[in-house]
This record gives structure tokens, C-alpha cells and sequence, in this order.
């Protein structure tokens, strides 16, 4: 998982990494799972993992269904870690502090919080 600076307002996930270059920073021998809101960054990387789409009135292969159902199951772990970095509430309420970077140390104490948990349980 991948914790990038915080950003006011909302952005699609695929403009967030063009302005940014997220995944550019991971080096070719790992693999990126990503959901489909990156669709087209496949063009830019081997090693991203992206979900089958299921084509207009069409089906999906059963290999394809199979990568999909891997797929998910590789990533529920870091969608876990996002919900439980929510139990913190350091991403999922309004934040009015003015100093400046907090929003980003919050988020980040809120991850090693997280990941402090998972390590006692």
C-alpha cells in the first residue's frame, strides 16, 4: 500500500497517479494490484495487475473470472487496511486543523496505528 500526500476535495484515482506518478516509484520486480478506476495505466506498466472487465454483452473466461477472484483476494488485505486506518477517523471526516502537513502525519500515525494492531493480534 502506498500512502501519498494528502489532497483537498475529491480526484479519480487515474488523474491522481497522472499528477503525481505513483506507481513510477515502484520498482519493475513488484507486482501493482490495482481496482479498475486506473483503467489505461496497463498501457504504461507490466507489472500492474488490473481486473478483467467483462466486455459488452459478453462473458468473462473462466481464467479470467479465476485472475479476478485472485486478484480480489490479494487486495482485500489492503482494503482492510484502509477501513481500519478509518477507525481512526483520520480519513474520514472533515479536517479543519491550518498547521501545515498535519493532515499527512495524521493519516500517517493513523497507518502505523493500524499496522501496530495487526502485529498485536
Amino acid at each position: 500500500m502506498i500512502l501519498s500526500k494528502a489532497r483537498e476535495g475529491k480526484l479519480h484515482d487515474k488523474r491522481f497517479h497522472d499528477e503525481d506518478d505513483i506507481a513510477g516509484s515502484v520498482p519493475d520486480e513488484i507486482p501493482i494490484e490495482v481496482d479498475s478506476g486506473f483503467q489505461g495505466l496497463q498501457k504504461q506498466y507490466d507489472n500492474l495487475h488490473l481486473p478483467h472487465k467483462k466486455p459488452k454483452g459478453g462473458k468473462l473466461s473462466d481464467l479470467q473470472k479465476t485472475e479476478n477472484r485472485q486478484l480480489s483476494q490479494s487486495r482485500v488485505v489492503c482494503e482492510n487496511a484502509f477501513a481500519g486506518v478509518k477507525r481512526y477517523n483520520a480519513a474520514s471526516v472533515i479536517y479543519r486543523n491550518r498547521i501545515e502537513n498535519f493532515d499527512d502525519h495524521l493519516m500517517l500515525t493513523a497507518a502505523g496505528l493500524w499496522n501496530f494492531y495487526l502485529m498485536a493480534a
